[in-house]
Order: C-alpha cells, then structure tokens, then sequence
C-alpha cells in the first residue's frame, strides 16, 4: 500500500495535512490553515522539498526525543513529524517521507459527508 496525504479539518475548524506511510503511520503532520487552499498548497511544497535532504531539519527535543521539521526553500517549516526515541528511527521516517511523499495521493476526507 502507497502512502497518501490526508486533507481534515481539526476541532477549531482549521484544514489541516497529514501524510501517512502504507501501513498507515503518521509520518508528517502539517499547521492549521485557515482556508482549504493553502492546505493543499501545502501538501505541493511537502512533495516538492520531500526529496532535498537539505530540507529537513533534524531535532532534539527535551524530553531526549527526536524529531524532524521539513522546510520550504524559504526556510517556513511545512510539516513536522511524530517524536521518535531514537535517531535511527527519526532517519527512518525521513527515508519514509522521502519515498512517499513525492506521489503520495491526496485523501479529501473534508469532501466526504
């Protein structure tokens, strides 16, 4: 099974992203956004820098997690992953959206009564 992005909307009414790997693990979550359009024009970007290793921003967080922040060229954080317990599993999910992102198909569930 493929990955895909899946477009909803959260419980304050923003449209939100998040891209899922085939067996259906979040992956990368994006901000909220105001209008339906800037969503999708995020998930564009996503498919556009997934594949520039230059993109991704990996972290640390406090609590001793892992984490990582894909970029748009102009450095604006597009999505951010899950937190991960180690490196090796945070390189995992960048190899992962690196290969799922770019033709990931897009699941409208905000299209869907």
């Amino acid at each position: 099974m493929a990955g895909k992005f899946e477009v909803f909307k959260d419980k304050a009414g923003a449209f939100r992203f998040r891209l899922k790997a085939g067996n259906g693990q979040i992956i990368l979550a994006s901000e909220g956004y105001k209008a339906k359009p800037s969503c999708m024009n995020g998930i564009a970007s996503v498919k556009k820098n997934a594949t520039l290793d230059e993109r991704f921003e990996r972290k640390d967080t406090k609590a001793g997690n892992y984490r990582f922040n894909l970029h748009a060229g102009n450095r604006q954080i597009i999505a951010t992953s899950e937190s991960y317990k180690t490196e090796a599993a945070r390189d995992n999910g960048i190899a992962s959206v690196k290969k799922n992102a770019p033709t990931a198909a897009v699941d409208d569930q905000t299209a869907k009564a």
